[in-house]
């Protein structure tokens, strides 16, 4: 039986979802937490685990590369990659708002917004009917308006302490976040039997969880 490929970021979605894979019975190694490799087989299982960027996820997922992946819903937003969300995996709950200094205006002409998300923050301001000029940034975002680039951000909030440490307020939620379980098109096909009895043990815990 040919292993199922399953693609994972790295950090704290990597932690809470191997936690709930753990408790839908799948049998994964201690060492699997502490492990440095790249590509990571549990042959007992029939399963491999691909440790990715974030953001590169979907992309293994829709190359075929991964079965299946984890995903932040922000990423999914971001990417809009030809893959499709099987469950929402309830982990890893933040959201995706608007910041900047107090009582501070942005500009009338052409307001700079700095973010990690460009193609979200875009259809955000533009629903909003505003022309703005965004900024793309790969890290610590919250710097943007300290240093007078830019009027706002649009980042990830969890517990708000990174905004509040920096001196920024929230201005608006834009949208609500969780990770998703997402699969490949052509391995939904092919491996469909596989896949499903996995996204019923998943979906199992997660609704086990909620109440």
């Amino acid at each position: 039986m040919s292993l199922l490929t399953i693609a994972m970021p790295k950090g704290r979605i990597f932690d809470e979802a191997l936690h709930l894979l753990r408790k839908a019975g799948y049998k994964l190694p201690p060492e699997f937490d502490e492990s440095r490799k790249l590509i990571i087989e549990v042959p007992e299982e029939n399963l491999r685990f691909i440790l990715a960027k974030p953001m590169d996820v979907p992309t293994y997922v829709e190359h075929g590369v991964a079965d299946l992946g984890i995903a932040g819903k922000d990423v999914m937003l971001e990417e809009e990659r030809e893959v499709y969300e099987l469950l929402d995996l309830k982990i890893s709950l933040c959201y995706l708002a608007v910041a900047g200094l107090p009582g501070t205006k942005m500009n009338d002409v052409a307001p700079k917004i700095a973010t990690k998300y460009p193609n979200v923050a875009s259809s955000y301001f533009r629903e909003q009917g505003e022309q703005v000029e965004i900024i793309k940034l790969n890290g610590s975002i919250e710097l943007a308006p300290l240093i007078g680039l830019a009027d706002r951000i649009v980042d990830i909030v969890s517990s708000g302490r990174t905004l509040k440490e920096n001196g920024l307020v929230e201005y608006e939620k834009i949208v609500s976040i969780t990770s998703r379980l997402i699969v490949n098109p052509v391995s939904y096909r092919i491996k469909d039997d596989r896949i499903q009895e996995l996204v019923e043990r998943l979906e199992g815990i997660v609704q086990q969880d909620a109440n």
